[in-house]
């Protein structure tokens, strides 16, 4: 029994698909597909049922799933800990955030520690998805929730102040609850998250225009003229045409943390950006 193919096994469990577990190992379907057999010879049982909506684990690949996770687990630490133990500023950090975050906070602070450390090589993953740092998806991920994993180091990183924006030449102080007016706010699977809440609240007169989960497609949006928008300040005053609009308080600001695996505290690349992110967003620089 080869390592290699139980990590094509745990691929495929979570993934459901070949094509799904390919793209999360990079490697092509037929050599998938191919090494998953090898595998059931191995153990000399079927692991998955095959069906049209993918790979559902039969009893004997659950009884396999439990013991190759803790492999996975065992194989990750070992990792982790050589990894931790590297002090040249040289390799790999792998980052995890949100798009606008990546593209107007992390990106410049980004530019900066590449131009400090050559050697280091940032990879910054912006999507929906939630990396894990146990399984080494990411080295170090922000988000606007608390890390719950024992085995993550982590902190609230800042306070981020949200504003209501508008288009430059609409930028009016709103009356009459919002009569009138058109709203952009956050898709119906976050409509309870606090900036969506404040704005019905504030606005209840107004009509949902549009709704998105992505920050950047709500500012662009608003800068087309679509319709006011709660945003990240650190969003919304780095947007051209757009300007706040006063309507007597602000919404509620959000916390953005950060974390890390544990095993990856003394590594010295990741410790050196840490403390550049820290340093720039304690004392942000005005945007260029």
């Amino acid at each position: 029994m080869e390592w290699s193919d139980l990590r094509i096994f745990l691929a495929v469990a979570r993934a459901g698909t070949l094509g799904g577990a390919a793209r999360v190992l990079g490697q092509s379907q037929p050599t998938m597909g191919r090494r998953l057999r090898v595998l059931e010879g191995a153990v000399g049982h079927t692991l998955f049922q095959r069906t049209a909506e993918g790979f559902v684990l039969t009893d004997e690949g659950q009884a396999v799933l439990e013991h190759a996770e803790r492999m996975e687990e065992e194989a990750l630490a070992f990792q982790r800990r050589l990894a931790g133990a590297d002090a040249q500023l040289e390799g790999m950090l792998r980052l995890s955030s949100s798009e606008w975050f990546g593209t107007y906070v992390l990106a410049p602070i980004l530019a900066e520690f590449g131009a400090r450390h050559p050697k280091v090589c940032v990879e910054l993953l912006t999507d929906a998805r939630l990396y894990s740092l146990p399984r080494r998806e990411a080295d170090i991920a922000f988000r606007i929730k608390p890390f719950q994993e024992p085995e993550v180091v982590s902190r609230r990183l800042v306070r981020i102040p949200y504003a209501l924006y508008a288009r430059t030449d609409a930028a009016t102080r709103p009356k009459g609850g919002g009569e009138g007016l058109r709203v952009i706010t956050m898709d119906t699977a976050f409509a309870e998250m606090p900036d969506a809440r404040w704005l019905q609240r504030v606005l209840p007169k107004a009509v949902v225009a549009m709704r998105s989960n992505n920050r950047l497609v709500q500012a662009e949006l608003c800068r087309q003229g679509s319709g006011l928008a709660v945003l990240p300040t650190l969003l919304g005053d780095r947007m051209p045409d757009l300007a706040r609009v006063d309507v007597g308080e602000s919404p509620p600001g959000r916390d953005t943390y950060v974390g890390y695996h544990r095993d990856l505290r003394r590594l010295s690349r990741l410790r050196a950006l840490l403390d550049l992110v820290i340093e720039r967003l304690a004392s942000p620089r005005a945007p260029a």
